[in-house]
């Protein structure tokens, strides 16, 4: 539990912790998810089929599979796009929830409770709605309404105290959500021809994934991962407080901006072609420290990878729960997470005596 209360105050400097061992364990737990994902399915498919797919489409080896053209179509077309796409927008989300509780030095930080995701979802909407449809427009339009709803967040939470971290900012973000939720909801009523897609959205979904969807949002996905994992040693540096981290030679007010900018634009990207996918921000980074008890070096790659495992398998149970029909996946992370969000403010009661 110590890693969880690092993250809401001053803290010494963590010692150097090695990054390599989690990362590999992570990796392989991937791997291994990945494979399991797109063999399981309505039509069963042992793992060396998976594999002979796989194999048949290396730039450089093209050996004969034996695999038919339907089971070929079945997981190079339907199924392993969704994987890959479920993976990309775990990863953002996971990234994006580590990130803003580092930059903000809040447990509780996570783009859902911070607005980020309302606003990439209005700015979604207004994409969707819009006369050119083009879907190529959702990224951006969810990046500028992300960001706009960060961006007031922190100014409102640092407004109502004497710094830019604690409660005030978590209780911003959700007056924000609140407020470009209700924005939203305008919209659509005045868009009823449009309200199943947008609605569709909203819920959270992958059953549409392709891989024209993982081209899509691939370069916001590398430009967002390459700065976070630039900056993973500067949030531990954060964490001593901004007076410590300026003496180190640190600009706070620079880290925060370029943490923040990249975090909202991986979540806003995953949110255009995902919808909305609740706590996925909360639950993996704090896994992560329970399990590793590591420093920003260790929980950032982690939770990258363990953000798309995580989603990996919480898409699979959405397609299985409710075979051959789907449970939507944001239904599925919001059960698993609403539980786990009480464990995290019953475990700051405990560590804090306060909420």
């Amino acid at each position: 539990m110590n890693a969880v209360r690092s993250t809401s105050g001053p803290a010494s400097a963590p010692a150097p912790v090695s990054a390599k061992k989690p990362i590999v364990i992570a990796l392989v737990v991937l791997v291994a998810v990945v494979l399991l994902a797109t063999a399981i399915g309505p039509a069963d498919l042992s793992l060396g089929t998976v594999l002979n797919v796989l194999a048949s489409h290396l730039p450089w080896w093209h050996p004969h599979s034996g695999v038919s053209a339907i089971n070929q179509a079945i997981v190079w077309e339907i199924r392993l796009p969704r994987v890959v796409l479920g993976g990309l927008v775990g990863s953002m989300l996971a990234a994006g929830g580590a990130s803003y509780q580092g930059v903000f030095r809040n447990p509780l930080a996570d783009p859902y409770l911070l607005g980020v995701a309302a606003g990439a979802g209005l700015g979604a909407t207004v994409a969707i709605i819009s006369s050119s449809r083009s879907m190529y427009l959702l990224p951006a339009a969810a990046f500028v309404g992300g960001a706009l709803a960060v961006t007031l967040t922190y100014l409102v939470g640092s407004r109502a105290t004497s710094h830019s971290s604690g409660s005030s900012i978590v209780l911003a973000g959700v007056a924000i959500a609140a407020v470009f939720t209700a924005l939203q909801t305008n919209l659509q009523q005045q868009h009823a021809a449009d309200l199943q897609p947008v609605y569709s959205w909203m819920l959270g979904s992958l059953s549409v994934a392709s891989w024209s969807d993982v081209g899509l949002i691939l370069p916001y996905v590398l430009i967002s991962a390459v700065v976070l994992l630039a900056h993973r040693r500067l949030l531990d540096v954060l964490r001593v407080g901004e007076e410590e981290a300026a003496a180190l030679g640190v600009h706070p007010q620079r880290v925060r901006l370029a943490v923040v900018a990249a975090a909202t634009l991986g979540t806003a990207a995953a949110v255009s072609v995902s919808g909305l996918i609740g706590f996925v921000g909360i639950i993996v980074p704090h896994v992560v420290r329970l399990t590793t008890n590591a420093s920003y070096r260790v929980v950032l790659p982690v939770s990258m990878i363990s953000g798309a495992s995580f989603l990996i398998l919480a898409d699979l149970g959405a397609r299985m729960l409710d075979a051959p029909g789907e449970v939507p996946l944001g239904v599925v992370t919001a059960f698993i997470g609403g539980p786990f969000f009480i464990f995290v403010l019953r475990s700051r009661r405990t560590h804090q005596g306060v909420l």
